[in-house]
Parts: C-alpha cells; sequence; structure tokens
C-alpha cells in the first residue's frame, strides 16, 4: 500500500521484522531496519522521493559505479529520551557536507529540504527501531552513487540517493593501539581527502590490515609529502593532549571537517579547556612521551564518538600513554553523548527532535 505523505510517497513493509532483532546484543551496523528512504536523480533533476522497505539495489554491470567510483556516504546516529523522543545531532551539518562531497566528486547536489523531510519521514515510521540500550543508537547511513551506464570515463547521468539504518552498539570496544604510517598516504593536496568518497575508505584498508599484522589496531596517518605530521587516525580525526593543551590539526584537502571534532573543540573550549588547532609533528608527540608530557591520544567521530589511544607505535618502537583520572576523552565523550541522549542542557542548540 502506497500513501502520500507531503513530497514523499511511502510504502510500508507488510510484516516488520523487528521481533527478530536482539536489542540487547548490537553489533555495529549489521542488522538493518524495515525501510529506507530513496531518491533517483535522472533527465536533470531529482524525481519522487520514497519511503521503501529495505531492499536490494539492482544495477546493470555497465552502472559507473562500478568503474570509475562515483559514491559518497555520511555517517549520522538518532536516539531517545528518556520521553520516548527521537532526538539528532546537528543533522544540518551532515547535509552540508554530503553536498560538499558530492560537488567534489561531480554528483548533482541534495536539496536540504528533501534531505531532513526523507529523513524525518523514515525516522517517524521505523522509531521503533531506535535502540534504547546505555550506549546504543539508530546508525544512520545516508549515501549516493552512480547508476547511469556506459563505459566513457565521464560523469553518470543518473545518481541514486539512499537513506539506510541500522540499530547498533558500540563501534570499538576499550582502548587501541595504533600504528604511525609513514609509507602509504589516506589522501593528498588537491585530493578528495576532505570528501566522505567511498574509495577514500578502501584505500585505508590495506595499510590498516598490515598494522593489524604487526599487533595495532589502527593507523595514525601523517601528511602524503614528509610523513612528518600527524593528521588523522583510522576513519577518525585525532586529538592530542599535552600536558592540559588539547591540540587537533587544521582541517586542509586532506582532512575531514568531522561534526564531532567540531563539537570537541567547542565543548573543550566551554570546559575551560587549552585548544590549539596547528599542526603536529610525529617529533613533538615523541618528545612529549619521552618527557612524560604526553597524556592522552584519541579518535573523534560520529561512529565511535570518542575512542582512547593505549600507545602508539613509531619505526620499530612502541609509546605507551598514561592511564588518567577524569580524562579529557571521558569528560568530552560525556558532555556530547548527554547532549545526544537528550540528559542535559543544550546550550549550543545542536540537539534536533524529530516531531
Amino acid at each position: 500500500m502506497s500513501v502520500a505523505t507531503g513530497n514523499i510517497v511511502i510504502k510500508k513493509v507488510s510484516k516488520s521484522r523487528i521481533s527478530e532483532i536482539d536489542f540487547s546484543n548490537l553489533a555495529f551496523g549489521q542488522q538493518f531496519s524495515d525501510h529506507m528512504f530513496v531518491c533517483d536523480y535522472k533527465d536533470g533533476k531529482w524525481q519522487q522521493s520514497q519511503v521503501i522497505p529495505f531492499q536490494n539495489i539492482s544495477l546493470s554491470p555497465s552502472s559507473k559505479i562500478f568503474h570509475y567510483g562515483q559514491s559518497i556516504f555520511e555517517g549520522m546516529k538518532a536516539y531517545k529520551n528518556e520521553n520516548g523522543e527521537t532526538l539528532l545531532f546537528r543533522p544540518l551539518e551532515n547535509q552540508k557536507r554530503l553536498n560538499i562531497s558530492a560537488k567534489r566528486l561531480a554528483i548533482p547536489e541534495f536539496p536540504e529540504e528533501s534531505f531532513m523531510e526523507g529523513l524525518e519521514a523514515l525516522l517517524k515510521i521505523d522509531k521503533d527501531w531506535i535502540p534504547t540500550t546505555e550506549g546504543s543508537s539508530l546508525y544512520i547511513r545516508p549515501f549516493m552513487l552512480a547508476t547511469g551506464n556506459g563505459f566513457h570515463a565521464s560523469p553518470s547521468d543518473e545518481y541514486k540517493f539512499v537513506i539506510a539504518t541500522s540499530p547498533s552498539g558500540a563501534y570499538f570496544g576499550g582502548e587501541i593501539k595504533v600504528l604511525i604510517e609513514e609509507k602509504y598516504s589516506r589522501s593528498a593536496n588537491g585530493g578528495v581527502g576532505f570528501a566522505k568518497a567511498g574509495g577514500n575508505y578502501a584505500g585505508q584498508f590495506y595499510p590498516t590490515q598490515l598494522a593489524k599484522e604487526k599487533g595495532y589496531q589502527q593507523v595514525i596517518w601523517t601528511d602524503d609529502n614528509t610523513h612528518e605530521y600527524i593528521e588523522e587516525a583510522g576513519a577518525m580525526n585525532i586529538f592530542v593532549r599535552i600536558g592540559d593543551t588539547l591540540l587537533t590539526g587544521p582541517t586542509s584537502d586532506r582532512i575531514l571537517d568531522g561534526i564531532t571534532r567540531k563539537s570537541i573543540i567547542t565543548i573543550a573550549e566551554d570546559e575551560g579547556i587549552k585548544v590549539e588547532v596547528r599542526k603536529i609533528k610525529v617529533s613533538e608527540l615523541i618528545e612529549a612521551s619521552k618527557k612524560g608530557e604526553l597524556k592522552e591520544m584519541f579518535g573523534a567521530g560520529t561512529a565511535a564518538v570518542i575512542s582512547p589511544i593505549a600507545g602508539f607505535g613509531h619505526r620499530g618502537e612502541d609509546y605507551d600513554l598514561p592511564e588518567m583520572e577524569n580524562s579529557y576523552a571521558s569528560r568530552l565523550k560525556k558532555r556530547i553523548t548527554d547532549i545526544q541522549y537528550g540528559k542535559t542542557e543544550d546550550k549550543f542548540g545542536w540537539r534536533y527532535p524529530v516531531k
């Protein structure tokens, strides 16, 4: 049965799969909700938006996504507060960044109004899929891919925009050890490192696999030219605490403008923590570690929010970080998650209730 709601056609499942899900034991991104939002681009414009049952996408082997990699995505979460209201965290930042990525990959931008309308319609239909277990959430994956056909090396003339959701538990468990990467690069000046392009992540897998074989869980990426400066931690932005100062690198062509990153900077400053946004040398980390001044390192991103780093390896030598009481990582993570779950005042106006 199809129902038109505003500008969206809604086709509901005949029977929900929600009874099959163990909400007390959720892996990250492995289970999928009943519905998804879809909209196709063809004939030079975006077509009718729909919410339909979660299903496979059928594509021709000649679809350009398979040959030229025009694919971008975002990562968001929906939460429930104690009153059962659905909450989002800075969703318009994700919408803006999606279109920044789209522009860089020659993909048509998706209108803000249609994005928010589709997202809210999807969350209203699948609101029961939002977990309420501590630390869990409904992970939201908006993505766009080239669906036009042809082997000619040129932008596609057709695209598909999808929002799919997944009830999920924690992304990482515990602290991780990382290897500072000096051979492979995540991105380069003038490239697409600032965009959430699927190929960026595909290129990370092999160096990360090599690091895992050496006993590390992730890599710290360094600049592509000299490998002197740290830039990101795996698929996350990176923060470093030296003494009582919190450091993070500036965004650039190579570094993603993370929404969690921006939120951490704002909250840290509100907490009275000194924050410096500047380049961070690998040699500075090592020197600070040897002097006992390197207190914390952590990754920051939507999936894990904040992921503490227990130590790092560099040129065959390991450097351990001290265990900190009342660490910046734990303080900042609590501030952010309390806002996300509606447990505290939102003085920054980041919380977005789905009415």
